[in-house]
């Protein structure tokens, strides 16, 4: 088994910066992905897209080049296509690869896993036709797709993107039912001096407004009691908007209210998470630097709390650079000097961040859905479900796993989890941090015998 200086998980802007960052201070580095090309979610397929493409997209999207590119310069092993499911004492990565499961070992690792769209489990969201809005702009980065006939329903900026976006190719949504309110600006005002520091958000976030105005695509703000409606396929969207019911039928539903960190590496691995009330979501507790409660374990990027993919590239850079300090490859002067403006960009990155998350909070009655509502896709768990488990003294849910499987398919509550810690803390009166997350252990993906047996043929190849 080949052993490295550093191990990164997840090829997105934080984890290519971060491998690049320690590859040029002389530590041996791999860098895995479950994907076959470097740039994560928000620089998808970037070395492929077509220069129409890449003006839909915008020029934030193409910054990823400047990060692959780098990558492909750097003496970084990176193995593409690589399922990690398993990191063990000793920090042993089992990961599957064509067909076949392979190890690394490693001194450090750093998490750059990215974030999940948070789940929005409204009435009708398990339908034919509704997405996220995330998987709408994979649609659109990896196959050039994108739906037609569709509504966009929830909140947050990236559904001003996706809008734009669709504008852009010719195909723009039906309309925008937004459920923040004027109350939840008037709120985020009292931020606004850290938003104005942050002026080049709101000065796209006013571009992309300009751009859906222009197309006269239809908003509502203010949403409440959202439903899809359909019998074997989402077929309208219903919602109540200032005090009247309206129906808009559609053919796609893509849903979004957030996103939250992806934390089931990090929990496998005993690393400590607290909830964070602005972001509704836990969070790992980390240093400056990235460093976790977990000895030689880093985590940056949206992992670590959602931030953006300038911040998350930031991040990337200052943990490679505390890294190598660690590894004896920089020295303490000189890893002050060289990220004390690397801090200051970050800071002015994450300025904006309070008055995004308050003007746009996610939608509290998919916080708390109504008891009829699936929150458990994998095994078909109702809210209500959860609501009667706590009624029968099931305090934590890692106890519901008992009462009724919810967290235990093959997303292993990456997508429940949150609901159903926000369920039963709501229920037995308690707060999320005493309530808990579920309980994470390998594999932390699906892994066949087969792959297994052929462990041995391949524990040694790594990919250049």
């Amino acid at each position: 088994m080949r052993t490295f200086d550093l191990a990164v998980i997840g090829a997105g802007p934080a984890g290519m910066a971060a491998a690049v960052t320690a590859a040029k201070h002389g530590l041996t580095v791999a860098l895995l992905d479950e994907q076959q090309r470097p740039g994560g979610q928000i620089y998808r397929d970037v070395d492929k897209a077509s220069p129409e493409r890449t003006e839909v997209l915008g020029r934030d999207y193409t910054h990823g080049r400047s990060l692959t590119t780098a990558l492909r310069s750097a003496s970084v092993d990176h193995i593409q296509g690589a399922v990690v499911w398993a990191i063990e004492d000793g920090f042993r990565i089992s990961f599957t690869r064509d067909g076949a499961a392979s190890q690394i070992g490693a001194e450090k690792i750093l998490l750059a896993t990215g974030a999940l769209e948070r789940p929005m489990p409204i009435p009708g969201w398990t339908l034919p036709g509704v997405m996220t809005a995330g998987a709408g702009q994979i649609l659109l980065k990896q196959s050039g797709m994108i739906p037609e006939k569709a509504v966009l329903v929830g909140s947050g900026p990236l559904l001003y993107l996706l809008a734009a976006q669709m504008v852009r190719v010719g195909v723009p949504p039906l309309a925008l039912v937004e459920t923040q309110s004027w109350s939840d600006f008037k709120t985020a005002s009292r931020n606004l001096f850290g938003a104005l520091r942050g002026w080049r958000y709101l000065s796209k976030g006013l571009g992309l407004h300009s751009e859906i105005l222009k197309a006269r695509i239809p908003r509502y703000t203010g949403a409440t009691d959202i439903a899809i409606e359909g019998t074997t396929n989402a077929e309208a969207v219903a919602f109540t908007a200032q005090g009247k019911r309206i129906t808009l039928p559609c053919e796609t539903a893509l849903l979004h209210h957030g996103v939250v960190p992806n934390t089931q590496a990090a929990r496998s691995l005993g690393a400590r998470h607290l909830w964070d009330a602005r972001q509704h979501c836990f969070s790992p507790e980390l240093d400056g630097w990235g460093a976790s409660s977990v000895q030689n374990l880093f985590i940056a990027g949206d992992s670590a709390g959602i931030g953006g993919a300038k911040a998350a590239e930031i991040a990337g850079q200052l943990a490679a650079l505390k890294i190598a300090a660690e590894c004896g490859k920089l020295a303490q002067d000189e890893l002050e000097r060289t990220a004390a403006p690397l801090k200051r960009a970050r800071e002015s990155e994450l300025a904006a961040r309070p008055f995004i998350d308050t003007a746009y909070p996610p939608y509290r009655p998919s916080l708390l859905p109504a008891d009829e509502t699936i929150i458990c896709r994998c095994e078909e768990v109702t809210a209500g479900e959860i609501r009667r488990y706590a009624t029968l003294g099931c305090l934590g849910p890692n106890q519901t796993k008992a009462f009724g499987r919810p967290g235990m398919g093959p997303c292993q509550g990456r997508y429940c989890g949150l609901t159903v810690t926000a369920l039963l803390a709501d229920a037995n009166g308690t707060t999320p941090d005493e309530t808990g997350h579920y309980r994470i252990r390998p594999p932390l993906k699906p892994v066949t015998l087969g792959e297994l047996a052929a462990m041995g043929t391949q524990s040694d190849k790594v990919a250049k």
